[in-house]
């Protein structure tokens, strides 16, 4: 029986990392899956060593991530592993998501694909806001407060949704212990989502550069992709380990280097580099309630995409005006990252509210418009040739 057992096991990997069939024009852009995959593991494994000396305590969390930096071995190595892979994670899942917005890889038959794909990301979001309050920095500890002070928005029972999050009146102990709770326990949670993600993924295969689905002319996984995989893994490494040995602390922020004071309030409160466009999404809208909305709403929206892109056509390489327009949200993203960083004042203000309004509209307005006059064009030229 358990001989049975092996041999199913190794029969699945063998499909699904061995034999698996591959379209033959993949580019390198498909090649940050099995990046993601890795920062995950990466993550998980220094994770766990970093939670055998923290404290999830008020008053010894930030000195057990100092102990952790100067007393154990190789402490220092871990930490900053863990802190820098977070960034790579974010990085490589935006230019992830952004390929398959740009290849429509969120067209039928992958809409469960691109939905599960939605809720890591989303899951992500949470994992990272946890991990960036565990240091108990400046920035901690008042990113906490300011973010979940957001819930209070909610009418009614706001207010109690909050404290029943923080455990008390106030960022504590209590608070502290259950992000840390949270943080160990939903990579996880992560890791399964990811393996469904994969289990759909290989009912119909991957997408490809032409975005048309084509049986013919693939390649097996190994040892084809392994490889060329492996460039950008080496890659990785090599650009990881710089800013490890070299550049630690260029992607966080300097407030976090100094202990939590719920007396001191930090001159510009915001969270980490990754969460900046949703950020700045939340600032533009004058309501709390509606900002919050808005907030949540800017990863949900990726959910209607299967529904509002309602062209026959596959691919933005053969749609030019879809092309341009992709290209404008990149930028419109990008406007939205340097917007969260900035003071919520006079022109940064008006700034975001354009971007975030041209946000909203690309999925909602211009897509479906694009693909409305694109299916017209076709029909159009259908008939001539006909």
């Amino acid at each position: 029986m358990r001989i049975l057992k092996d041999n199913v096991i190794l029969r699945i990997l063998n499909s699904y990392l061995v034999d698996s069939p591959q379209p033959a024009n993949l580019t390198y852009l498909w090649n940050f899956g099995s990046l993601l995959g890795l920062c995950l593991v990466l993550q998980i494994l220094t994770g766990c060593f970093l939670a055998m000396h923290y404290t999830p305590n008020v008053d010894m969390a930030f000195n057990s991530v100092e102990h952790i930096m100067r007393d154990v071995q190789s402490g220092w190595i871990i930490r900053y592993t863990h802190a820098n892979v977070a960034s790579f994670f974010f990085t490589f899942l935006y230019i992830h998501v952004a390929k398959g917005l740009y290849y429509n890889s969120y067209k039928s038959p992958r809409v469960l694909l691109w939905s599960i794909g939605v809720i890591i990301l989303i899951l992500m979001m949470a994992i990272g806001f946890l991990g960036y309050v565990l240091p108990f920095g400046q920035m901690s500890l008042w990113g906490a407060t300011v973010i979940t002070n957001l819930l209070s928005a909610i009418p009614v029972f706001g207010q109690d949704i909050v404290e029943l999050i923080w455990g008390g009146f106030s960022v504590s102990n209590a608070t502290l212990n259950r992000f840390f709770s949270l943080h160990y326990i939903l990579p996880f949670v992560l890791a399964a989502l990811v393996v469904a993600h994969f289990m759909a993924l290989h009912i119909h295969g991957s997408n490809n550069p032409n975005g048309v689905t084509a049986h013919a002319d693939r390649y097996p996984m190994y040892p084809f992709f392994i490889f060329k995989d492996l460039v950008t893994v080496f890659a990785f490494f090599l650009v990881l380990s710089i800013f490890v040995f070299f550049y630690p602390n260029l992607l966080g922020h300097s407030d976090n280097y100094i202990p939590a004071d719920p007396m001191v309030t930090p001159v510009s409160i915001v969270p980490e580099w990754y969460l900046l466009p949703f950020y700045a999404i939340l600032r533009s809208i004058p309501n709390k309630l509606l900002g919050v909305l808005a907030m949540f709403g800017a990863l949900l929206i990726f959910l209607i995409l299967p529904l509002t892109d309602i062209s026959r056509i596959r691919g933005n390489q053969f749609r030019p005006a879809m092309k341009i327009l992709f290209w404008f949200f990149i930028v419109d993203f990008l406007i939205l990252f340097w917007i969260g960083s900035q003071h919520p004042a006079t022109p940064y203000l008006e700034i975001g509210q354009i971007a975030t309004a041209f946000y909203f509209a690309w999925f909602i307005v211009i897509v479906p418009l694009t693909g409305l006059v694109e299916n017209t064009l076709l029909d159009i030229s259908t008939k001539d040739k006909s």
